[in-house]
């Protein structure tokens, strides 16, 4: 039964916003600012005489669904459809969840009402579900959606984008909006962030050894990869997964019997080092776990592993200190900082505040411990690699880390083709990476170069034994990593349109002033008004061959096109392309180069 009390009404953009809930003793007030044509920002303000634990409060509107078709948001992954409003799909975004921002949009990819919060740390539910009987969507926010400390004044603004564009140019302002917030901007990537990288985990999971990870950054290092990332395992002689064995953060000398000389062996080779930790978990096999089982969040939970509780300054001392050890002794380049999304406030006791606790927000503590943790990590090295994975994949972690990652995908082409994307929208300038890239060794080398091809538009991370792939995978690695890097200026640096976010992408372009590259994965036509300088065309489908329908003829270009392994089945090419369709014999997981002579 809905019990909430509808406290005000007012008219933006067209819409009627209605916000619900239990308000008193808060007094609320709004402003509706236009910012462009299209665009409104309402700001809704809360004021109490004293400090206050706020209830939730709800903002609904609904919005007609003229060429509203498809739903776009940080948690959708696969489910782009719209659910009724008895049942629609809900996400939280927080701080280390997410990002509150959510799409509507046509089967044309035109923008129909995209709309975002500036609040990206404390927890909000967002929702839309159609109404069966007006065509509408029913679109709602609940701010306050879980307990926060006593209050006294809160301000958030709601903006509504209704301009008819591509929905990737209204998620890029939205993105470059939050990046404007003082407290959320982000850092400067530096160049190795951007660098395609070895990981350890899908190759050897927990079965690490110092000379088994040298060994095969040796093959990494020669084809092309210039990051190691060294994942779970290095830390425990158990290798049974899960999470009980962690929290003390030294490492098994059984597999490392010299951790100092073994980062010095991979720097020699021209590699940076990366260390795997899982920031909140405190395992019960842990030497660490007396001093802190009685600052944890979950006391209650059944699992050999709890969360601590950043809000207690000893425990963020504790994991600082973890990490300016790495740093200092071991001289290591990064840090995969992992499960920070399970910093998480359970139902409310009375020992949940205070009792030694300097914060009373989980969110706020969470922020005070990634701030001073990459803060300090700064100082010994401004140029340390701090990676994060979706779903903290948010404004905030923009803030702390320098590389965002997509979520677990193994051996899934769809999945890390669609997450990769989905990062990128929302990214800005900081890279993002591909979940690790795995394959079976007996794969063809075709369907073995798609693990690269559909997370083309992400930093790679390749996760096999490179010593047990046949020839053939090891020259299609070495062939795409270098095309890769060669063309990173648009891959990473142009502007990206992923076309039909319903179809879950299926062409997607990336384009600079004189360069365009269109990477094909459920369909192999594509439209072109201009053939710009270089027109680069990669065959993501399982099948040969590109249809190109052409506005104008050109002028005499030169084609070019390689295998997957990086064989020349053309090359230099003199051709002549005349308006309509043209069908370019690219085979399936090859690439295709067409340019305009130099000196043309």
């Amino acid at each position: 039964m809905d019990t909430s009390v509808q406290l005000t009404s007012l008219q933006v953009a067209g819409y009627e916003i209605i916000v619900q809930g239990v308000l008193s003793p808060f007094m609320l007030t709004t402003t509706a600012t236009p910012i462009s044509a299209g665009v409104m920002h309402v700001q809704f303000s809360f004021s109490a005489p004293t400090p206050q634990h706020p209830e939730p409060v709800t903002l609904m509107w609904r919005h007609p669904m003229i060429n509203t078709h498809l739903k776009w948001h940080p948690g959708a992954y696969l489910n782009r459809t719209l659910e009724p409003n008895w049942n629609p799909q809900r996400f939280v975004s927080r701080g280390t969840t997410h990002a509150p921002v959510y799409a509507l949009y046509g089967a044309d990819d035109t923008n129909a009402l995209t709309f975002a919060l500036s609040d990206t740390l404390n927890a909000t539910l967002l929702s839309v579900g159609l109404v069966e009987e007006t065509a509408e969507a029913d679109c709602q926010i609940t701010l306050f959606y879980e307990p926060l400390p006593p209050i006294q004044n809160y301000t958030v603004t709601l903006r509504l984008d209704t301009r008819a564009i591509h929905y990737t140019s209204v998620l890029a302002d939205v993105s470059t909006w939050w990046a404007d917030i003082p407290k959320y901007k982000p850092t400067i990537a530096p160049v190795l962030a951007a660098v395609p990288l070895y990981s350890t985990w899908y190759s050897f999971h927990q079965n690490l050894s110092a000379s088994e990870v040298e060994y095969q950054c040796q093959l990494a290092k020669d084809l092309g990869m210039g990051v190691v990332i060294v994942d779970d395992g290095w830390q425990t002689h158990n290798n049974e997964r899960g999470y009980a064995y962690c929290g003390d953060w030294n490492v098994n000398n059984e597999k490392f019997p010299d951790f100092a000389k073994h980062v010095a062996q991979i720097h020699q080779l021209g590699m940076k080092y990366v260390m795997w930790f899982a920031v909140p978990f405190l395992g019960i096999h842990s030497e660490a776990y007396p001093r802190f089982k009685d600052k944890v969040l979950d006391p209650k939970n059944t699992r050999g592993w709890y969360v601590l509780d950043p809000r207690f300054p000893e425990v963020r001392s504790y994991l600082i200190n973890i990490y300016r050890r790495f740093a200092l002794d071991y001289r290591i380049d990064g840090f995969k900082l992992d499960f920070v999304d399970a910093f998480l406030l359970p139902a409310q006791e009375p020992s949940a505040f205070g009792n030694g606790r300097d914060y009373d927000s989980v969110p706020e503590a969470v922020d005070r411990l990634l701030t001073d943790v990459t803060d300090e990590l700064r100082r010994i090295n401004p140029d340390i690699l701090i990676e994060f994975r979706q779903s903290y994949i948010g404004p905030l972690m923009r803030k702390y880390g320098n590389m965002l990652r997509a979520g677990d995908v193994p051996d899934d082409i769809t999945g890390n083709r669609v997450r990769t994307l989905d990062v990128r929208l929302l990214a800005g300038n900081t890279p993002v990476h591909a979940d690790m890239l795995m394959w079976h060794p007996d794969e063809s080398v075709e369907s073995a170069a798609m693990q690269i091809i559909h997370a083309l538009f992400a930093v790679p991370q390749i996760s096999v034994l490179l010593d047990k792939i046949p020839p053939d995978h090891l020259k299609m690695v070495r062939f795409y990593l270098d095309f890769w890097s060669q063309h990173v200026d648009v891959i990473l640096n142009g502007q990206l349109q992923p076309q039909r976010p319903g179809y879950l992408y299926p062409l997607v372009c990336a384009s600079s002033p004189d360069k365009t590259l269109l990477a094909f994965y459920g369909t192999n036509h594509a439209k072109i008004a201009q053939p710009p300088r270089t027109l680069i065309l990669v065959n993501g489908t399982f099948e040969d061959g590109i249809v190109l329908d052409l506005g104008v003829a050109t002028a005499p270009l030169k084609l070019t096109i390689q295998s997957c392994t990086g064989e020349y089945l053309v090359k230099n090419e003199d051709i002549v392309l005349s308006v309509g369709a043209y069908s370019v014999n690219v085979p399936k997981a090859g690439v295709a180069i067409l340019s305009y002579d130099e000196e043309a």
